[in-house]
């Protein structure tokens, strides 16, 4: 049977990253490449440290880093495992083929539209532009491997793109391209149940429960540079958020 260091990248002693985010990378690096796959377990702590040669805490402090990262999940009474669900952290600001690609998963798209329009009455609002300004609107089927996981609803001011077909995996990547990725963003998550549409779309029951987010996502400069909303599927998502207390 392979052992655990056989199956992540060698620690270098001669790199100066710190041992535990050296750790972070090899463990990260075979979720990608699906030599760690969903639902398996890691090995506990001490042994981890034995068989690599580090310390407990070095080993400790890397896990924990990666629990928070959504990559790995710990279970009461029964350790720590490469997650099965996605886990997405509120406290990064990334793209879902990002999140996908981070996690061993292949994105992709299927544009149900892709088009350029004027901004609506309550679009110009949340948007703040002018009425009759430009922009653009897609809408997408998000997929991870095969799996469909979430409907997306995309609105961006004109400037942001060179048109709608700039887009074609990641929008993320596509503003990066133009300079127009956002650097913050305003997220509103709350429940919600499929309607029968959205359901046939994501071959889930009419009724199943799901997870809305709404983003506004703005430049440095404060100009707001996507408005989306996306339907996530609740039997596939699980939404951290990492909390610190406020000293008195």
């Amino acid at each position: 049977m392979t052992s655990f260091a056989e199956r992540i990248a060698r620690l270098d002693t001669d790199d100066h990253a710190p041992l535990y985010r050296q750790l972070q990378r090899a463990i990260r690096e075979a979720i990608q490449k699906q030599v760690l796959a969903p639902d398996d377990a890691l090995p506990a702590e001490r042994d981890m440290a034995d068989e690599l040669g580090v310390s407990r805490i070095t080993v400790r402090k890397a896990l924990e880093g990666l629990v928070s990262e959504g990559l790995l999940t710990r279970r009461q009474g029964a350790g720590t495992f490469v997650a099965s669900r996605v886990e997405k952290s509120f406290s990064k600001l990334s793209s879902f083929s990002e999140d996908m690609i981070s996690r061993g998963r292949k994105p992709h798209s299927k544009f149900l539209s892709r088009a350029s329009g004027q901004v609506t009455p309550e679009e110009s609002l949340t948007l703040g532009l002018s009425p009759g300004a430009p922009v653009y609107r897609f809408h997408r089927i998000r997929y991870a491997d095969d799996a469909p996981m979430a409907l997306e609803y995309s609105t961006l001011p004109a400037f942001t793109l060179p048109g709608p077909d700039a887009v074609k995996v990641s929008l993320y990547e596509a503003l990066e391209a133009t300079g127009h990725r956002p650097v913050r963003a305003l997220q509103r998550l709350r429940a919600v149940l499929f309607t029968r549409d959205q359901a046939e779309l994501l071959g889930i029951q009419a009724g199943d429960p799901g997870l809305l987010i709404e983003r506004r996502g703005f430049l440095p400069d404060g100009r707001i540079v996507e408005v989306t909303q996306s339907y996530y599927r609740g039997d596939a998502y699980d939404f951290v958020a990492e909390l610190n207390a406020v000293s008195a």
